[in-house]
């Protein structure tokens, strides 16, 4: 683990793999003392917001520092939440070689896995999703990506699945569509998805 200053409100923690990523940040929010005011994960970092009045960089970089964890990933799980999809997506076959089965058995496949939203990046409410147990082969991206990708797109990339909540560019592998809102700012809470949900992915006809 590596520790980074940003600014004097922040520090950024970085890790050689996701799997650590997510055994700090797991480790850190069940004990992060008083000072530390935001966790915020990703593919490899945590960024560790602090209340400088209350714990200070170096004091916190301290306590970070002692408090690393030493085995695989402890991602917190949160509630569930079930997301209707039509497996009708454009790159259903470039999955299916990936994966060496039939497009109808990745739709089959995908869903019966129970995913966990990693982290959120790339656009507000987009999640990151790891699968939960035995993982699933990795998917290469696009070699270019579209100039705009549909909100409720259902895409996979490398290790995650991902679904988009509004349209964008992008270069992931679409295997099908939801219209559930993953991005709403006139909700409580805007992402429908936030790390540590788990995510259940239900096939529906069109």
């Amino acid at each position: 683990m590596r520790l980074l200053p940003c600014g004097d409100r922040a520090l950024l923690a970085e890790f050689p793999t996701l799997g650590a990523a997510l055994a700090a940040h797991a480790r850190w929010s069940a004990e992060a003392p008083a000072g530390i005011t935001e966790l915020v994960p990703a593919a490899r970092t945590v960024l560790v917001r602090l209340d400088p009045a209350v714990l200070g960089l170096g004091a916190a970089e301290q306590w970070l520092a002692g408090h690393a964890p030493t085995s695989g990933a402890a991602l917190p799980t949160a509630g569930l939440v079930t997301l209707p999809v039509v497996y009708d997506g454009d790159d259903l076959a470039v999955v299916a070689v990936a994966w060496g089965c039939s497009p109808l058995a990745v739709a089959e496949r995908h869903a019966a896995v129970e995913w966990v939203c990693a982290f959120i990046g790339f656009a507000p409410g987009f999640p990151y999703l790891v699968p939960e147990g035995s993982g699933l082969p990795p998917v290469p991206r696009r070699p270019t990506s579209r100039p705009a990708v549909p909100p409720g797109a259902v895409a996979l990339a490398a290790e995650y699945c991902g679904v988009y909540p509004r349209s964008s560019p992008g270069g992931w592998q679409l295997i099908g569509r939801t219209d559930a809102v993953l991005w709403d700012a006139d909700r409580a809470s805007p992402a429908l998805v936030t790390p540590g949900t788990r995510v259940r992915f239900t096939a529906v006809r069109p």
